[in-house]
C-alpha cells in the first residue's frame, strides 16, 4: 500500500513587529529575537491569521507606572499585556501590546538563575498567549498555558521555566 504524502506544513504570515526602546540596548534583545518569540508563539497557539505587535521595553518607573495606571498594582512587574480592543467592523491584524520591563526582567533571571535570553523569550511568549486570550487566573488555565509556554519554549531550545530549579 503507497503511503499518502505528509501535508506540507502551513507558511504562516510573520507577524509584524514594532520594538520600542525605553531604555538603552546593552543587554537587551534585538527586535529580530523578540519577533522569533513572537512568531514561535503564535504558531504555538496555533494563529493562523496575521498579526501585528508592537512591543515597548521599558525602565521600573515607566514599568510601576503601567502596572498602577491599568492593574492598580503600585510596583514594576516583568510583563504587561495590552489586547487590542478594536471597534466592530474594524478588521486589522493588530493584536495588541506589550511592554517589558528590562530591570525587572535582569533581575528575575539572575534570581532564577536564568540565562537572561531565555527569560526575555519566556516573557514575551507569555506576554503574547496573553494577547491571544490565553491567561492564569484559575489553576486549569495556568496549567494549559504554562504548558503550552513550555512546549513553545523547546522549540526555541529552552528549557521549562517552571522547573524547579
Amino acid at each position: 500500500m503507497a503511503r499518502r504524502p505528509r501535508p506540507a506544513a502551513i507558511a504562516l504570515p510573520a507577524p509584524r513587529l514594532s520594538v520600542s526602546y525605553a531604555v538603552p540596548r546593552a543587554g537587551v534583545p534585538s527586535p529580530a529575537s523578540f519577533r522569533q518569540w513572537v512568531a514561535a508563539a503564535l504558531q504555538g497557539a496555533r494563529r493562523r491569521k496575521p498579526a501585528e505587535v508592537a512591543i515597548r521595553i521599558v525602565d521600573t518607573d515607566e514599568g510601576q507606572a503601567l502596572n498602577r495606571g491599568y492593574r492598580g498594582k503600585d510596583y514594576a512587574t516583568n510583563v504587561l499585556s495590552f489586547p487590542a480592543e478594536l471597534p466592530p467592523g474594524v478588521d486589522l491584524p493588530l493584536i495588541g501590546d506589550l511592554a517589558i520591563c528590562a530591570p525587572v526582567v535582569a533581575r528575575e533571571a539572575a534570581e532564577q538563575s536564568k540565562k537572561p535570553r531565555d527569560h526575555w523569550a519566556h516573557l514575551t511568549v507569555h506576554g503574547t498567549l496573553h494577547l491571544l486570550g490565553y491567561d492564569h487566573i484559575e489553576d486549569a488555565e495556568a496549567e494549559v498555558m504554562e504548558a503550552l509556554e513550555t512546549r513553545i519554549l523547546a522549540t526555541l531550545g529552552i528549557a521549562d521555566p517552571y522547573a524547579p530549579q
